[in-house]
């Protein structure tokens, strides 16, 4: 095997690099079929229906692709409703911590189902539901108060949780014209985390299942993650449609459908030194790549490495005021000039869908790279206008 490290940083690069704008999100076909392909094994063998989070995905340009290999889209709201129902097709399903009235009027256009966060948002808007003309299917979001992740702003169970309704606060009345659980507690996790996290939800609600119609397992599952167990959470679905066989299951990750397929190109603006050199890119972790600040994690760079192990090594930061606005440190084979490319890995999910124009800092373009051509291209680019209409 060659080292990669003697090799053109060129022959790295899965895609001609200078083929796209500066910055740009870039999401390669080939990789996004990869994943789509085992997300629909797994829906053949455990018999489940996977849908896509839109929250942690929503390029609909890419939605022709991924429709034919998932059941649906699952929203947060009225608008992300709207997006799958108009883009992708398939079952839409919507959950809220809180609707309005005049939200739900728009949800009810398109749902097929909608969860509830509580009883008390169930019984203000029963009425509303029974009247609408498409009569989605209705669920309950629950609490199995059973926490698997490491992060604290990802636990939908912490203490305190204002996310789904615990066992203790639900009562069969409660559940009267409801037709499903949903439950949410998983973050970039493996099929382990949702073994335990069904049996304390099966041990807390399992006395209201034989009367429903659909179990919904949240998001969270990595399931295309290399290491990700999947002959597990196919044993686990089969093992619970055994014992409730008059339950359809669903999946709703957002993150699994698009994990390592897309890319963060973006270009050296300027050095400066402080304590050792410092390179400004034209990109920014709190506009651009959120996760890097909230989760914090530091993101690869195709051909970098950590600093020390390559000759040159980098602060990275980013174009906003924010003094905090720095993605990491780096180590290159050779020194960053202005105007170079660097390319960030697995920038496709929680990227597009978390950017901001603080600053009045444009949001990158969003290129595709073709699955046989390689070729790459620009289906959008972002201006003032973009800037401007969110402001008034």
């Amino acid at each position: 095997m060659s080292d990669s490290s003697k090799q053109p940083l060129s022959a790295l690069y899965p895609f001609d690099i200078q083929a796209c704008p500066s910055p740009a999100y870039v999401v390669d076909d080939a990789l996004l079929k990869r994943n789509l392909e085992l997300l629909a094994q797994v829906q053949a063998d455990s018999g489940a229906r996977i849908l896509l989070a839109l929250k942690g995905f929503a390029m609909w340009h890419t939605f022709p692709l991924v429709s034919q290999y998932l059941a649906g889209t699952t929203a947060s709201g009225q608008d992300e409703a709207r997006l799958g129902a108009e883009t992708f097709g398939g079952e839409v399903h919507v959950y809220s911590p809180g609707f309005t009235v005049s939200e739900m009027d728009e949800v009810l256009r398109y749902a097929d189902h909608i969860s509830f966060n509580s009883p008390g948002q169930w019984r203000r808007f029963r009425d509303q539901v029974m009247q609408s003309a498409r009569q989605p299917s209705c669920g309950l979001r629950v609490n199995p108060e059973h926490s698997t992740g490491q992060v604290a702003l990802y636990d939908p169970c912490a203490v305190g949780s204002r996310l789904g309704t615990r066992a203790q606060d639900l009562s069969a009345a409660d559940m009267d014209g409801l037709e499903g659980l949903h439950f949410h507690t998983l973050c970039e996790q493996n099929s382990d985390a949702l073994e335990a996290t069904l049996a304390a939800f099966e041990a807390k609600f399992g006395g209201y299942l034989d009367s429903l119609k659909w179990v919904n397992f949240g998001g969270g599952h990595h399931i295309t993650r290399p290491d990700y167990d999947i002959d597990r959470l196919v044993r686990v679905i089969r093992d619970f449609k055994r014992r409730y066989p008059h339950l359809a299951v669903y999946l709703e990750p957002g993150e699994a459908i698009a994990l390592n397929t897309g890319f963060l190109v973006c270009s050296v603006l300027d050095i400066v030194e402080n304590d050792g050199p410092i390179a400004i890119l034209d990109t920014s972790a709190t506009a651009h790549m959120p996760d890097v600040l909230e989760m914090p994690y530091r993101p690869e760079i195709i051909g970098a490495g950590h600093p020390g192990e390559k000759a040159y090594s980098y602060r990275l930061g980013g174009m906003t005021c924010l003094a905090g606005d720095v993605i990491g440190d780096y180590a290159f084979d050779q020194p960053l000039q202005i105007g170079d490319r660097l390319v960030f890995t697995d920038m496709a999910h929680y990227t597009m869908v978390k950017t901001t124009t603080f600053n009045g800092i444009r949001l990158p373009s969003i290129c595709r790279v073709e699955e046989d051509s390689r070729a790459v291209h620009t289906v959008r680019t972002f201006g003032y206008v973009d800037y401007m209409q969110r402001l008034s």
